[in-house]
């Protein structure tokens, strides 16, 4: 039986394991999925070896940069960004991949009407960041994007302090990758002022437990439209499985 799996740091909430279980029951496919929580990134050596056959992993937080030096190829895609959260072992060595771009891209496709706004903020700056910011730079045009992060380091970095000073009619898409407001502590929500959201924007969540987290009501209560992330992770998923089937390649 093939076996599949998610690396991370804690697991117990995690969506890939049911989505993948129910996937191999409906479609009758002889495979399990299993959660291999890692206490440090340097266990994925022990993980490998005592899983030779495994056929393939995702990556969560907070692996899919760390995990990077282990692998032998990234896709130029994952190498541009510097993340990966699909791993497929081969008889070269291990290849990193990243479908979170996939996922995000359609998904906020189908949460987004109209003309692309000329900027978007980017919350966290952790891997799903990454491939956020690749997604609205490289895939929409997105002219400026900044990551508000509680240290920033680049110019297109900022604090959440700076974020009064901004003009929030440029950046109308705020697409938070932090985990705060995920279950169980759904009552968290990034430092924002809210009052800055209107009519014509989007508060993105990756989180999608629950489904309107505390930045979503937030933003909404001020009219803002707002999406979580579960049609995302349902879309990077099956990027995945098509990678290991050698499908999305």
């Amino acid at each position: 039986m093939a076996l599949y799996g998610l690396i991370g740091k804690t697991l117990k909430h995690s969506f890939s394991k049911q989505y993948f279980t129910d996937k191999f029951q409906r479609e009758g496919i002889e495979a399990s999925y299993e959660l291999f929580e890692l206490p440090e990134i340097a266990d994925f050596q022990a993980l490998l070896r005592q899983y030779p056959g495994i056929s393939g992993l995702n990556v969560t937080i907070p692996y899919k940069e760390a995990v990077i030096p282990f692998l032998d190829y990234l896709s130029p895609e994952a190498e541009r960004i510097g993340a990966v959260n699909t791993i497929i072992p081969t008889a070269k060595g291990l290849e990193g991949h990243n479908t979170d771009v996939v996922g995000f891209e359609q998904s906020l496709r189908e949460s987004w009407s109209g003309a692309w706004p000329t900027g978007a903020l980017v919350l966290g700056s952790g891997g799903a960041a990454k491939a956020v910011t690749f997604v609205l730079t490289h895939k929409l045009g997105i002219g400026h994007v900044l990551t508000v992060s509680r240290h920033p380091k680049g110019p297109q970095e900022i604090s959440y302090d700076e974020l009064t000073q901004l003009d929030w009619q440029e950046y109308r898409i705020v697409v938070n990758t932090t985990p705060l407001g995920m279950y169980p502590q759904v009552d968290a929500r990034p430092e924002l002022p809210y009052q800055k959201f209107a009519l014509g924007h989007l508060a993105f969540d990756l989180t999608y437990n629950p489904s309107e987290t505390a930045f979503m009501a937030a933003a909404a209560s001020f009219g803002a439209n707002a999406a979580n992330g579960l049609r995302m992770l349902v879309l990077q998923a099956e990027k995945s499985w098509e990678l290991w089937n050698g499908a999305g390649a």
